[in-house]
């Protein structure tokens, strides 16, 4: 995926809010606060400073739009799961994040994202059992593999796939700082847009 035009598309800060007109197909990346997310984007996108980097973990608080190529829209999520945001910031933030995932009549699917180092929180396995229970494609990319060695990457790239119920092969290994995984991200990202939206089969 060659990245020839970007452009922000403004935020949508709550679920019956200004959102960008639902033209291209869209897909969102969630995971909890701390995971990396912007990092992975900004190098998914081969952009320095594509996505906000922030050592504030929970500072996100829109759902913000780029347009891709005017190929598709990149959804990304405000992060989930941040102990010290308020227990209101967190009651504002899962109607907004639910209710996009719900009524986007061109989500196309989800990356969501998981730090290789840490087994899934309960946060994730929330989202992770929304996701199932909606029927959405997902793509699972866990960050930070830079962090593990080589010889420890594999078994815990198994030991999360058995936890998630998933193929080893389901998972892409992704690491910001030394661009592992970028080329294999981009790639499920062009196989699921080839794909049909998963609502048509239902």
């Amino acid at each position: 995926m060659v990245i020839r035009y970007l452009e922000y598309l403004g935020p949508m800060s709550k679920r019956e809010g200004w959102r960008p007109e639902p033209s291209y197909p869209e897909i969102a990346f969630v995971g909890r606060s701390n995971v990396g997310k912007s990092s992975l984007l900004n190098k998914l996108m081969k952009r320095k400073a594509f996505a906000r980097v922030s050592n504030t973990p929970g500072r996100t608080r829109e759902i913000h739009f780029f347009d891709v190529n005017r190929q598709f829209v990149l959804a990304d999520l405000p992060g989930y799961g941040y102990a010290r945001i308020s227990k209101e910031r967190k009651a504002e933030w899962r109607p907004l994040i639910e209710g996009y995932l719900t009524d986007s009549p061109k989500l196309w699917g989800v990356v969501q994202l998981l730090d290789v180092r840490h087994d899934p929180t309960a946060d994730d396995m929330v989202m992770l059992d929304f996701l199932a229970e909606l029927g959405v494609p997902t793509i699972f990319a866990v960050t930070k593999v830079d962090k593990l060695t080589k010889a420890e990457v594999v078994p815990r790239i198994g030991a999360l796939a058995n936890q998630l119920r998933l193929d080893p092969d389901q998972i892409v290994p992704f690491s910001a700082t030394t661009g592992q995984g970028r080329d294999e991200l981009a790639a499920a990202l062009m196989e699921l847009l080839a794909t049909p939206h998963w609502k048509a089969e239902s």
